[in-house]
């Protein structure tokens, strides 16, 4: 069974998001503070499949657990509730290493939505032996990088940069599309698994991070190219780009 951890403080919201997940077949386990969350992550760190996180938590809030995780190497999917739906407080989430934001209030439909899109997302990975491309089975190298899907991981002159798994996965979409133009739409529901409940500024700040991950020049992309008003290519030979 799939199990969830909710860290909420709100006694309230907590019961209630715990009650519907179980409804919906889920596991839950609750922590009201950051510290307690990250004590339970490090004990079990195989058992909890996804967190559901509040950002507004006592003593350590949801960005410094988020911080914390990825900087001890967690890979678990993050989901941050927030109530603070301001543009820099959800890319701070990004940028920390969250995978996915909702703010508060929200519909539970959509929460059930993103947190099956990214266990979508999680399966597909770990069945990467069922994906067709087989250069897209464990590794892909362009340009002195190279990608670890499976550890979701990238190298680039013998320095590891750690991906989250909603990084890793759009990447491997455009990857698996070289040279095509993806709409952010088809990106939305084919990574995130939702259509009209996500903004597509949610794909703009995912591609910002990967840019500085991948790029030499975030500023001036030769693999991550925008194309306007339409979506992303990837390009793995700058050369190829027109």
């Amino acid at each position: 069974m799939t199990r969830l951890l909710v860290v909420e403080d709100d006694e309230h919201i907590a019961n209630g998001l715990k009650f519907n997940l179980e409804a919906e077949g889920y596991s839950v386990d609750t922590e009201e503070t950051g510290e307690a969350a990250l004590l339970r992550l490090t004990n079990e760190p195989k058992t909890i499949d996804l967190v559901l996180l509040d950002v507004m938590l006592p003593g350590l809030d949801g960005f410094e657990v988020v911080r914390r995780l990825r900087s001890a190497g967690s890979f678990v999917p993050v989901v941050m509730l927030t109530a603070r739906g301001e543009t820099d407080d959800v890319l701070r989430g990004f940028e920390l290493g969250a995978d996915d934001y909702l703010p508060k209030p929200f519909d539970l439909s959509i929460l059930l939505a993103r947190i099956q899109g990214i266990l979508r997302r999680k399966l597909w990975l770990e069945n990467s032996a069922t994906v067709e491309l087989p250069e897209l089975l464990g590794q892909y190298r362009f340009c002195g990088r190279q990608i670890d899907f499976s550890k979701q991981m990238m190298e680039r002159a013998g320095v590891e940069q750690p991906l989250t798994l909603t990084e890793t996965t759009l990447l491997r979409h455009l990857i698996s599309r070289e040279g095509q133009v993806v709409r952010r739409e088809v990106l939305l529901e084919e990574v995130w698994g939702v259509r009209q409940d996500t903004d597509t500024r949610t794909v703009d700040n995912f591609i910002s991070r990967l840019r500085r991950a991948i790029e030499d020049e975030p500023s001036n992309p030769q693999h991550l190219l925008t194309v306007r008003g339409v979506g992303y290519r990837f390009v793995a030979k700058p050369g190829d780009a027109s």
